[in-house]
């Protein structure tokens, strides 16, 4: 085995190692507001899963850049609300537009022709294109800091409001996302992305 200590490793080192080693990751991909209240910011987040089910609670790590918290986590922090959007294959260049870095007044929406649609629980619109998305609210704030009492990230533990499923990706009667219709793309490293491939099933021990 090739081994590191973490304290020998600069932040790139870390960054490469945890990214290109904890794949597939699935990618939020959130709509917010930004302080006009009628610009509407989108970006894609990969440090992202699910947090509970007792609270439906998503979880976003997002990180700071040159110490100033990013479009999203600021509008998050500023209006309480967002929506999260599951990306698809159908979805996928449009989400990675939406990756560059503009300013907080401009909408990375121009990039693309994606369309909005109004939501029901938040005053955020959301993305009538992806087929999975969740209005959330936001339920915690965790500044992560690093050894210098520095904060790195703004964690946000989401609580979803509303469900949306596109009818071509639910099964109402079982009350299942159907994975193969959906498409779900998955984050690798670098430039690297992946779809979820062939399916199987392991039952797990009861006992």
């Amino acid at each position: 085995m090739i081994h590191f200590s973490a304290d020998e490793l600069v932040s790139q080192q870390q960054y490469k190692f945890l990214s290109g080693s904890v794949v597939p990751r699935p990618i939020a991909w959130i709509t917010t507001l930004a302080n006009d209240g009628q610009t509407v910011n989108v970006a894609p987040f990969s440090f992202f899963s699910v947090a509970s089910n007792v609270l439906p609670l998503l979880s976003v790590a997002i990180m700071r850049k040159n110490g100033y918290s990013k479009d999203t986590a600021q509008n998050l922090l500023d209006h309480g609300e967002g929506v999260v959007h599951i990306v698809d294959l159908s979805t996928g260049e449009a989400m990675n537009e939406t990756a560059a870095p503009l300013p907080p007044h401009q909408s990375e929406l121009e990039r693309t022709n994606l369309t909005l649609t109004q939501s029901r629980s938040v005053a955020v619109p959301a993305i009538q294109e992806a087929k999975i998305r969740f209005e959330v609210t936001v339920h915690q704030h965790i500044p992560v800091k690093d050894d210098d009492e520095n904060i790195t990230t703004d964690l946000f533990l989401l609580r979803v409001e509303d469900f949306y499923f596109d009818e071509t990706v639910f099964d109402e009667e079982k009350q299942y996302i159907l994975p193969d219709a959906l498409q779900p793309l998955a984050r690798l490293s670098g430039n690297a992305y992946a779809t979820i491939g062939e399916l199987f099933q392991m039952i797990r021990p009861i006992e």
